[in-house]
């Protein structure tokens, strides 16, 4: 089953409106936002960029669902009718802004800021996790968040060369009569390609190449030229994202740790485990691991002291996306978007962690070790290891 199946509507769901209200960074920085695409075929990449800006008065803000096609494509996944669900989708979450600053201006550093490369679960897309990425760019981070090519989007694009002409890369299911283990092992390899593709994009800038955004977008993504630290890059991810993340680890020596939301173990082939050689923190959340599944987590925790697993208590698969955030009962209804834990504190229990681990295995001179108990933990809402009893899978 698909890992982010979503609950069937039933009657008289339909009441309550909808706001979403993304929480802003909490660290020192302002955070600014692009969007980057590079070639003009599905060969190329696409991300959203998070990062600390200059602040600005009445700066604009980028919409959370930047097209008509991911309401199209969020309704196709949750298979519910394009005809009714889209619309809905438009009119309930379509005027929803992140609350960053659109093309704002690159906040320069002397210290150069660490990179991290995110990647979407299946059916998301590049900014359902802007909640979780603008926080981290608040605290210092360059963050770029993929929209990966490989049919797992609920929606994507490229820009052709003839007159930028936008081709649409619809979501796909797993093909009748195909194993899904075959047909999702090949996408997160291809998804694992276009993590270390982003990584080869950040040295392509920093070395002084001229790197073409197809978008029309305001940032010289030359500013970025002395600013990121390539010695310090991590990948993290949710999901199919997740596992994404340790797969890329296997492939790319450059990412010198993982930090892993909730991630689905199940498409990475066995003889894969034992070549993860750099530490990984998964953060899982209450509702969704299976023992075997968690049993993965703990072959590479096993072999690696750094490896840390903890369980936030309270979170269903969705508290780590941007849904959580939505209030609106038919929404949440959708997305199944909320467990019992206030959606505010989850994202500080997730990005606290994160940022802890990351202090450690990036070498940052930060004071995010205040948080490393939670990487053992030890906390409110959080346990060590996963609560097995608990799962309803």
């Amino acid at each position: 089953a698909d890992p982010m199946s979503l609950p069937r509507l039933g009657r008289g769901s339909m009441g309550g409106t909808q706001s979403l209200a993304l929480p802003l960074g909490k660290g020192p920085h302002h955070v600014g936002c692009t969007d980057v695409m590079v070639g003009h075929t599905r060969q190329g990449l696409f991300l959203r960029l998070f990062y600390p800006c200059v602040p600005r008065a009445g700066a604009e803000q980028p919409l959370w669902i930047p097209h008509y096609e991911y309401c199209c494509g969020l309704a196709d996944f949750t298979q519910h009718s394009q005809r009714w669900c889209a619309p809905l989708l438009s009119v309930s979450i379509g005027s929803c802004k992140v609350p960053v600053s659109w093309n704002g201006t690159f906040k320069p550093c002397s210290s150069q800021y660490p990179l991290i490369i995110f990647s979407h679960g299946l059916g998301a897309f590049r900014t359902l996790y802007s909640s979780v990425c603008s926080e981290l760019a608040s605290w210092g981070f360059v963050v770029a968040a993929l929209e990966h090519r490989d049919h797992s989007a609920s929606a994507t694009y490229f820009c052709t060369a003839e007159a930028g002409r936008e081709e649409w890369i619809p979501y796909q299911r797993v093909p009748q009569g195909q194993k899904e283990f075959y047909f999702r092992n090949k996408q997160v390899h291809q998804r694992a390609e276009e993590c270390v593709r982003a990584l080869r994009l950040f040295e392509d800038i920093s070395s002084g190449k001229s790197v073409l955004n197809v978008l029309p977008q305001d940032l010289d993504l030359s500013v970025l030229k002395d600013s990121i630290d390539l010695t310090k890059v991590a990948v993290m991810g949710h999901s199919f994202g997740g596992v994404t993340a340790v797969l890329a680890l296997v492939k790319e020596p450059g990412f010198r740790c993982a930090v892993v939301l909730d991630a689905w173990m199940f498409p990475l082939e066995n003889a894969l485990y034992p070549e993860v050689p750099k530490p990984v923190l998964f953060i899982n959340t209450e509702k969704f691991q299976t023992p075997e599944s968690v049993a993965k987590m703990k072959r590479l925790s096993s072999r690696n002291s750094q490896t840390k697993i903890i369980t936030i208590l309270g979170s269903v698969h969705q508290s780590q996306t941007d849904f959580t955030f939505l209030t609106g009962k038919l929404i949440s209804r959708i997305f199944n978007a909320r467990g019992t834990l206030d959606p505010y504190k989850g994202l500080d229990i997730t990005s606290r962690a994160a940022l802890a681990f990351l202090q450690r295995h990036l070498n940052l001179a930060e004071e995010f070790d205040r948080w490393d108990n939670l990487l053992e933990g030890i906390g409110d809402s959080v346990v060590p290891e996963a609560p097995f009893c608990r799962s309803n899978l």
